[in-house]
């Protein structure tokens, strides 16, 4: 069963723990190692982002940079292919995110 892992870290002012980039490194190897690895990304620094809304009459509103009032930031993502829900907990607690924010996991909805 396919797995997202929404990897979030707390933000400016959250209380984060550090990680490293050689850890993160580690944790990419021993997943495409497993096998377990389908899709991943680590997304480009926050500033960059742009939000998109569109109002119910169609109109469209494009702001730069985030939602400022969040305290979680999604950092990048995992798909997971395992066995099942405690496979897929394991990952996560093994995710260097998880110890500088949290790590969201959501099966990936198959329609048939």
């Amino acid at each position: 069963m396919k797995y997202m892992l929404l990897i979030n870290s707390l933000g400016i002012d959250g209380e984060a723990g550090e990680t490293s980039f050689e850890e993160w490194v580690a944790y990419d190897k021993s997943v495409r190692d497993a096998g377990v690895f389908v899709a991943g990304e680590s997304l480009a620094d926050l500033t960059t982002a742009t939000t998109v809304r569109v109002s119910a009459t169609g109109e469209r509103t494009v702001t730069d940079g985030p939602f400022a009032e969040t305290r979680e930031i999604l950092g990048g993502f995992y798909v997971i292919d395992v066995p099942d829900l405690d496979a897929a907990l394991d990952w996560a607690a093994r995710c260097p995110g998880a110890r500088a924010g949290n790590v969201v996991v959501r099966p990936v909805a198959q329609f048939d």
